[in-house]
């Protein structure tokens, strides 16, 4: 299993080399961290369901609250960034189609920057946060309407 340290071994062994993205598993736990030019390295992970839940889910969680219309909430506390860098357009906006797997935004929590995506097909209806604003674990990113 990869601990923390390891995670963060990794990320600096990263940030030296010339890789771009690296891709990892052992025992259930997954782990693809990617290098933007002038950017931090984003990671994603999953764990197994037995494992501890000290990484963050790789998908946003969806609330429902009738039948179409649902939000995204966060599935981490940390730092919403609705891009990869500051110039960088921005994953998702009103009125976009996103397919499920496609990533909306990135939550920074402990200098690990989380892509989130979508676990389902739908459309955004709006953006409950702004950018770089903290974020609670569970509360909504976005309102959306399943496709």
């Amino acid at each position: 299993m990869l601990d923390l340290e390891r995670i963060e071994g990794l990320m600096k062994l990263m940030e030296q080399s010339s890789l771009k993205t690296v891709t990892i598993e052992d025992e259930g736990f997954k782990i693809k961290m990617s290098k933007l030019d002038n950017a931090p390295i984003l990671a994603q992970g999953t764990l197994a369901p037995a494992a501890a839940p000290v990484a963050p889910a790789a998908a946003a969680e969806a609330r429902q609250e009738d039948e179409t219309e649902l939000n995204i909430t966060s599935p981490i506390v940390g730092t919403f960034y609705s891009a990869a860098g500051p110039t960088i357009p921005a994953y998702v906006k009103v009125g976009d189609s996103v397919k499920s797997g496609d990533t909306i935004c990135i939550i920074e929590a402990m200098k690990m920057m989380n892509e989130i995506t979508a676990e389902f097909d739908c459309r955004i209806e709006s953006v409950l946060v702004s950018n770089e604003q903290k974020v609670e674990y569970g509360q909504p990113l976005f309102r959306v309407r399943r496709l």
